[in-house]
């Protein structure tokens, strides 16, 4: 006998079977009814057995933000058939899921969809594993370079979409060189020819001068238009080599993406390299050496479809119980438990290059907000997270990132996904302090020792550096130069990527320390170039710096959530700066507090902010001078007194004022 509450379920369901006047109004056989991911096309079937190696197209899209990658990917899925064409506006960035995603037109999370094409009577499966792209508005997707190059390697060749209207960007160049290296066969793709401004014989130029390529084998189209986008079905199946792997092999496959599902744990994205895997198989990773059960696997077609194994060349998910999204490793190698295989060449797990502390507006909100980053880390394995405290702010957590634009994309989902407000302190980057007996990696400033004091013993501190590159226009070339050299950059050199008079561009490429970029360096690289100049970087790793800790003191007191880590050639300039505005942003108290800038033992700047001042003398009417006198004294006296026990309170306004950005305008 069933529960009343099930039994009342499933005779609404029968019901509804039997009422339905179509087959297709009717649950399909094939597809999970309670799946915990409902998919409208999740009702395919596919035979993976039909697709060997020869047939099979692993491929991914290189492209700068707007230059229309998701709607090529969209054009693509209804060309092939994997979604239904439907009217205009409605399939618009179908690979795209999160909100972030969709507002600022980036690709956060890397995701993969399976596409059915029939090619001279023959059907092929193209595989697009999609890869995370750059923001405009932020430090661009150098901050997921790491998950980019797993998903290029799960490819044969790569799509390299190029703006008729923007041209080459730096970002692009940047994935076009990881591609380069891997072996990729490149198909260059010029998009958005249907615009008026649109400059296809210049911009080929510029990209068989970026690149290297043959403009002749440039493929013009238009994805929004759906004009020549055959041409590159056509191209990518005949192009592109097929993958290499035989199924009698050992099993091999290789884990490049994962999601978290709360009913069925981790969902690895796969590509097979060798063997075949079926449900039920137990598998083992050669990075953690942990052993699971296939429990379900199949392609996205974009959406789940189950199927019942997973050949050689072909991608697509697994689920094996993995509770915990940190055991999915992205790089790492799964095989069969008790038959190990030679682990994919060049897995690192990923490591963060920009911390920030994290503090709830209200400190009664801490529980709520630690839970909802522990959530959200769930589905972002790469953020570290540790618990930290500060006198001012209170508890909080302390987040290691990719990067900045990672940080932004994390502070985003935490207001949208769990209407978090939070105060994001400065981002600093992580440093190495050298002692005479050992190194140590320092990422919180209050946590950096003070070089001048002969007992710490350090012997150098070293700083991350990056190699950059900006394209921009030739007549905003000397202010990029000149904002390179404001920011410490040395190894400066420039070359030409076309030379059609002032409209041409150029590419700077230098060595800047992170510390430097981590702040307003994008800003200003808009600002000072009307926006035309785009920027990418890679790292490049450390070298010895003369740092040094600077600590802001309110009457003598120091605040540790306003700590700095600066250049010694520019500890001057941000003290003073820093100085002024908490001179500007704290309220007046009954006695003098004096504002100072330390480094070390060191005042470097100093501001006093004036006290209330009440007359005493107010109420006085003739008499001596003398009695007025002792009055104000009396006043001198108790505000002395006051200044010795009083205390100042740094307003929360007052924090998200000074924390919101590195430096002080």
């Amino acid at each position: 006998m069933l529960p009343g509450w099930r039994q009342a379920c499933l005779n609404v369901f029968q019901t509804h079977q039997k009422s339905a006047k179509t087959p297709w109004q009717r649950a399909p056989q094939t597809v999970r009814l309670f799946a915990t991911t409902p998919s409208v096309w999740a009702k395919k079937s596919v035979c993976m057995e039909d697709f060997e190696r020869d047939v099979i197209r692993n491929f991914s899209i290189i492209a700068h933000i707007d230059h229309g990658k998701s709607t090529l990917a969209d054009r693509l899925l209804e060309l092939t058939g994997t979604i239904d064409k439907m009217r205009k506006g409605i399939n618009q960035q179908v690979l795209d899921k999160l909100k972030v995603e969709r507002e600022r037109g980036i690709t956060v999370k890397a995701q993969t969809a399976s596409m059915i094409h029939s090619f001279d009577g023959r059907k092929y499966l193209l595989n697009l594993i999609d890869t995370p792209a750059s923001s405009s508005r932020i430090v661009g997707h150098v901050d997921f370079a790491w998950e980019v190059s797993r998903s290029l390697a799960a490819c044969q060749g790569a799509l390299l979409l190029v703006d008729a209207t923007q041209g080459v960007q730096a970002q692009s160049i940047s994935v076009f060189n990881v591609a380069v290296e891997r072996g990729l066969k490149i198909i260059p793709v010029l998009n958005k020819i249907d615009l008026p401004a649109a400059q296809p014989e210049q911009i080929a130029a510029q990209m068989q001068a970026a690149f290297g390529i043959d403009s002749a084998e440039v493929i013009q189209i238009s994805a929004k238009t759906g004009q020549g986008v055959d041409a590159v079905l056509r191209a990518i199946v005949e192009r592109i080599p097929p993958p290499t792997g035989e199924a009698t092999a050992p099993l091999k496959a290789f884990l490049f993406d994962s999601s978290y599902d709360r009913y069925r744990g981790v969902i690895s994205l796969v590509n097979v390299q060798e063997g075949v895997l079926h449900k039920g198989d137990k598998i083992a990773s050669c990075y953690t050496r942990k052993k699971y059960e296939v429990t379900d696997l199949g392609i996205m077609h974009p959406e789940e479809v189950p199927t019942t194994c997973l050949r050689p060349g072909q991608v697509g998910y697994i689920a094996c119980n993995m509770k915990e999204s940190s055991e999915a490793h992205i790089g790492d190698t799964l095989h069969r438990a008790g038959v190990p295989v030679e682990p994919m060449p060049g897995f690192k797990p990923a490591k963060a290059m920009v911390y920030a502390g994290v503090y709830p507006i209200d400190s009664n909100d801490f529980v709520k907000l630690e839970e909802s980053i522990k959530r959200l880390t769930l589905t972002d394995r790469s953020v570290e997270v540790m618990r930290e405290s500060s006198t001012a702010l209170g508890q909080g957590c302390r987040l290691g990132f990719l990067g900045t634009l990672h940080m932004d994309v994390f502070r985003q989902r935490l207001e949208d996904e769990y209407d978090a407000n939070v105060i994001i302190t400065a981002p600093t980057v992580p440093y190495k302090v050298v002692y005479k007996d050992r190194i140590v990696t320092v990422s919180n400033p209050t946590e950096f020792p003070d070089v001048s004091d002969a007992t710490c013993q350090v012997k150098e501190v070293q700083e991350p550096i990056v190699k950059a590159s900006i394209i921009v226009p030739q007549e905003y070339l000397g202010e990029m130069m000149e904002l390179c050299f404001s920011h410490r950059a040395e190894d400066l050199d420039h070359r030409y990527l076309d030379s059609s008079g002032s409209s041409g561009r150029a590419i700077l490429t230098c060595t800047l320390p992170l510390s430097e970029i981590v702040t307003d360096f994008f800003d200003q690289l808009k600002s000072r170039s009307s926006g035309f100049a785009s920027f990418d970087y890679e790292d490049a790793g450390y070298k010895p710096s003369k740092l040094v800790k600077m600590i802001f003191l309110l009457n003598g007191k120091p605040v540790d959530a306003l700590a700095l880590i600066v250049h010694r050639s520019a500890e001057q300039e941000v003290g003073r700066a820093w100085v002024k505005k908490l001179h500007k942003i704290i309220p007046k108290q009954l006695f003098e507090v004096p504002i100072q800038a330390a480094v070390g033992r060191r005042i470097i700047a100093r501001e006093t902010l004036s006290a209330y001042r009440a007359d005493v003398t107010a109420g006085l009417y003739g008499g001596h001078h003398e009695r007025k006198l002792k009055h104000l004294n009396n006043q001198k006296e108790s505000k002395k007194r006051m200044k010795r026990v009083g205390t100042v309170d740094l307003p929360q306004e007052a924090f998200y004022d000074m924390l919101k950005t590195g430096k002080s305008s």
